[in-house]
């Protein structure tokens, strides 16, 4: 779904009805981020309209998931029960959550006291189906001279493009976002070959969600509403350019994959538009304040997210027609019902604009 085509909904109101139940999920992995997970948890407890449920979902850690449990409080934690990884984690948090809405916040993003009540009233549009926020880049050793904010991105925050008021988006980020628990559920949560694992720079998992989201519900809403606000811890770690490139490649890479499942002409749509509008006006701005090594940045964050675009489309073509000749050779050959595209399931056939995913 593109922005315009969900615009008749905004600037309605429902009338005033009971707010639905939250619960607020962080998923977590290490315990080399302990630091991090208490300051997420200490957040969320610090709200101004607390959270019904808070879970901790523990992605295959053991001694992170001993850790949570001796030292915290006030909250539920689980063990992932799927598939390592954040989609595995973040659908094991969907199927045990009690809230009619669920949020999710990454382990080392911090919530304003605000966060709940403005992603909550988000939903009173019964349109809305989610509501994610704006997530500020908290760099540690501060943000690198050549650093595009155009790129913000790449190390999971809002990026310079990214509407300033509340607006119709098509995908969240996914350090900062909200979903009717039901209808996620009835899309079939996220992919579990999409997505982070461990420190492995992939992802997509919410874009491809969204799409999905707005193809079984063709009008509704995803809201971008800035007011919803979080931190992001940005480590030094994240401020190398051999960072940047390997988060650009990798994006690429992602977003070659969500287009195999959901189709090129949505997909694709929101980065010919950030390619057309949003990279431009940067280029031309750090000419004009002559910095260059900023428009270096720009060029050469293109040039690799293109790169891993093209490598992830060309070894995706390439496991197609392996598994075809496979099944063409084998005893599924003779049964129809056993054969199929490897684009087949829960995504297949639907139709990004934020990180979580990129633009």
């Amino acid at each position: 779904m593109t922005p315009d085509r969900i615009h008749p909904r905004q600037g309605t109101r429902a009338p005033d009805r009971p707010a639905p139940d939250l619960t607020v999920v962080i998923c977590a992995y290490t315990v080399e981020r302990w630091e991090d997970l208490s300051a997420a948890v200490a957040s969320v407890h610090a709200q101004r309209r607390p959270p019904e449920e808070l879970l901790l979902v523990v992605d295959h850690c053991p001694e992170l998931l001993r850790l949570a449990q001796e030292h915290l409080a006030g909250l539920r934690i689980l063990a992932n029960r799927q598939r390592r990884g954040l989609s595995g984690a973040r659908n094991t948090a969907l199927a045990e959550a009690r809230g009619a809405l669920v949020a999710f916040l990454d382990d080392d993003a911090a919530a304003d006291p605000d966060w709940t009540e403005h992603l909550i009233a988000g939903y009173r549009d019964p349109g809305v189906l989610g509501v994610g926020g704006l997530v500020r880049p908290w760099w540690r050793t501060g943000r690198p001279d050549w650093f595009p904010p155009e790129f913000d991105w790449v190390v999971g925050c809002s990026y310079r493009g990214l509407p300033v008021r509340a607006a119709p988006v098509r995908n969240l980020i996914g350090a900062n976002m909200s979903f009717r628990r039901a209808e996620v559920l009835a899309a079939g949560g996220f992919r579990t070959d999409l997505g982070r694992v461990g420190r492995r720079p992939l992802g997509c998992e919410e874009t491809d969600l969204c799409i999905r989201l707005a193809a079984q519900h063709p009008g509704a809403v995803l809201r971008y509403e800035p007011s919803a606000a979080v931190r992001h811890r940005v480590p030094a770690a994240r401020t190398t350019f051999r960072y940047f490139a390997a988060r650009c490649w990798a994006e690429g890479c992602s977003k070659a994959a969500v287009v195999r499942y959901d189709g090129a002409a949505a997909g694709l749509a929101s980065e010919r538009a950030y390619l057309r509008r949003t990279v431009p006006a940067a280029l031309l701005r750090s000419l004009r304040r002559r910095r260059p090594a900023t428009a270096g940045a720009l060029c050469a964050g293109v040039a690799l997210t293109a790169t891993g675009y093209l490598t992830g489309a060309v070894r995706g073509r390439a496991a197609r027609i392996a598994a075809r000749r496979a099944c063409a050779s084998g005893p599924a050959a003779s049964n129809p019902a056993a054969s199929g595209s490897a684009a087949s399931g829960p995504a297949a056939g639907a139709a990004p604009d934020l990180p979580g995913g990129t633009p």
